[in-house]
């Protein structure tokens, strides 16, 4: 059981933290060197979230990325992974969309599947986000965490490199 784990520094010292809150929620938060909107945009654009999602080491490549971000809209996420036989796909539905600050999302690819809720709160043009993911028993956490401390870190790390890259100041003009 994962009690709480902190990765290794970034090149910009940000921390990825995952810690297991109960039987059911694994909650996993980091700060990003960026405005709210640009780290939420990077969530909720398909083109953008294409970019840093898939842990690059994980060998998975994400085929194809669709997400209708309002309430009651949808997304599906096809990947092909060098173990599969046939592509995986992950897919649900937003419960609630508060732009630049709050994403509910259900993960409908089985019935052990979570509730996810991901927060955007910005203190001085940094993003402070929390993961929180609510399964519905111990035993689909249990599945599910599985390999998770290695792959979110790495993949928030991808974010943050990506919201580097991007020039995180500036408004669009």
């Amino acid at each position: 059981m994962v009690a709480k784990r902190e990765n290794e520094p970034a090149p910009t010292s940000n921390r990825t933290t995952s810690e297991r809150t109960s039987e059911r929620e694994l909650i996993i938060t980091r700060t990003f060197d960026a405005p709210a909107r640009l780290v939420f945009e990077a969530w909720t654009t398909p083109e953008l979230f294409k970019l840093w999602w898939v842990p690059q080491s994980s060998g998975a490549t994400l085929l194809s990325c669709e997400q209708d971000v309002r309430v009651g809209g949808g997304y599906r996420l096809e990947f092909a992974h060098p173990k599969a036989t046939a592509p995986l796909a992950f897919f649900g539905r937003y419960l609630e969309v508060v732009p630049n600050a709050r994403l509910v999302w259900t993960n409908e690819e089985s019935e052990d599947g979570a509730v996810t809720t991901v927060t955007f709160e910005e203190k001085d043009g940094k993003t402070l986000l929390v993961m929180r993911e609510l399964y519905p028993s111990k035993e689909a956490l249990d599945v599910a965490i599985e390999g998770m401390d290695e792959a979110m870190p790495e993949t928030f790390e991808q974010l943050d490199k990506f919201l580097i890259a991007r020039g995180t100041g500036a408004e669009p003009t």
